[in-house]
């Protein structure tokens, strides 16, 4: 691969993985509420790594290229982040870390892990961002094949990512859990962004076509 190309993504990729959004949401909440967060970051990588795998396949071209679909997606996406905002607004008010109140069965460890899958994976916002920012970082010069330089820069974002989210899960852990005021502030601060973010992919769907049918 180029070297300076690399160089210019990886710079790239940190900036966009330190950018406060809905993964930072979910990540602070997990290091609030949960015995560990790993289960957490691990998802939010995993619907990455989906990404990562549709982009070098080529699929991911192929579905924003279908008419409609990334609208539906779009729209799936809001209606799961309404849904996962509503319920961590819902917890705001007990919002607290205490490693004898913290729940870590296995089950609800699979829970965080799906829940962080969905928030990364069903963002039609993460597909675009392969779509429109890896290939401008792939040479077609280089030795490797251009699927396999997508490959490793997606893999090389899901890495830092995780390395940014598991950061921000430990430090709201450090820094909240013996402020209950504070991690009650947090929590709501992060259901309000996972709601915002919701309506505003709903907008961006609904007024469209509100305005066409008026």
């Amino acid at each position: 691969m180029n070297p300076q190309l690399f160089l210019a993504f990886t710079i790239v990729a940190v900036t966009l993985a330190c950018t406060p959004g809905v993964d930072w949401a979910y990540s602070i909440s997990a290091g609030l509420r949960q015995r560990s967060f790993i289960p957490a970051v691990a998802g939010l990588c995993s619907g990455y790594v989906v990404h990562t795998l549709l982009m070098a396949l080529g699929l991911a071209a192929l579905l924003a290229g279908v008419p409609g679909l990334l609208g539906w997606l779009t729209v799936a996406g809001a209606a799961y982040l309404l849904w996962l905002g509503i319920s961590t607004l819902r917890s705001w008010r007990g919002a607290r870390f205490s490693a004898d109140d913290a729940v870590g069965q296995s089950a609800n460890q699979l829970r965080s892990f799906l829940l962080g899958m969905g928030t990364s994976g069903i963002n039609p916002k993460g597909l675009l961002f392969f779509l429109a920012l890896v290939p401008q970082f792939v040479s077609p010069d280089a030795a490797l094949p251009v699927p396999v330089q997508s490959g490793l820069l997606g893999l090389t974002f899901v890495l830092l990512a995780g390395l940014v989210y598991t950061a921000v899960a430990l430090a709201s852990r450090k820094l909240l859990h013996s402020r209950p005021a504070a991690a009650r502030v947090v929590t709501l601060a992060s259901g309000v962004i996972m709601v915002g973010l919701g309506v505003a992919l709903l907008a961006e769907q609904l007024v469209p076509l509100a305005a066409r049918v008026l």
